[in-house]
């Protein structure tokens, strides 16, 4: 048990939110989709390797915490994605090529606290 006054360790998270029409309207492989979040992931962590709050969440590599939240079509992860970058945090919004799609966004590792706020209303993915 924590001392009175000792603050709770603070818990880094990386989001992801994937579009959930591509499994469910336009019948995308699973496997795809989920290689599509792996992408955004990665590529959110690499544009923001020497960020603080990145060091420290690699630095515990046995204890990531990731959530993966879904976003019902394309339009909600562009207003997603607008609304993160209007509020300056640093995400990746993943643009499957050669079709110029845009599929899911990650956004770098942030305290849970900092970036709920502007996902609350995104369930998590299924």
């Amino acid at each position: 048990m924590a001392a009175s006054g000792t603050a709770a360790p603070r818990r880094l998270v990386q989001y992801v939110v994937v579009r959930s029409d591509l499994v469910h309207t336009l019948a995308w492989p699973l496997g795809a989709v989920i290689t599509q979040a792996c992408h955004a992931a990665t590529a959110a962590i690499h544009l923001n390797y020497n960020d603080p709050d990145t060091q420290e969440y690699l630095a515990e590599l046995d204890s990531m915490h990731k959530v993966v939240l879904q976003a019902l079509d394309q339009a909600s992860l562009s207003i997603l994605s607008e609304t993160l970058t209007e509020n300056g945090l640093a995400h990746k919004l993943w643009i499957e090529q050669p079709e110029n799609i845009p599929t899911c966004l990650a956004l770098k590792p942030y305290p849970k606290e900092t970036v709920h706020p502007l996902l609350h209303k995104f369930k998590l993915f299924k």
